[in-house]
């Protein structure tokens, strides 16, 4: 059986079918560092789990819906490179009359 894939088709591996190996990498770095940071200050079990979920999740959830089909990464690379040389182009209509 042979498939046929257009030209601007990029075919990138996934994780459950569903989010790349790069984001859940990142997910994965982001909840072990969060859970460090959450267990330097707060003692008790749930309120650590209360708090990383409520922090967490709404990472997670971003980064499998994404933006635009986009996965995490792409979109904070565009979001920097767009910061790091925003440029606004102003100009004025001339009306000849």
């Amino acid at each position: 059986m042979k498939f046929i894939f257009p030209k601007n088709y990029s075919f990138k591996y996934k994780l459950l079918g569903f989010i790349d190996y790069s984001t859940a990498i990142v997910d994965c770095i982001l909840g072990f560092l969060l859970h460090f940071i959450i267990g330097i200050f707060i003692k008790t079990i749930t309120t650590k789990i209360y708090i990383f979920i409520i922090i967490f999740f709404p990472l997670v959830l971003f980064s499998i819906f994404g933006l635009g089909r986009e996965n995490l990464i792409s979109v904070v690379f565009y979001m920097y490179s767009f910061f790091k040389k925003q440029k606004v182009y102003l100009y004025n209509k001339k009306h000849v009359g």
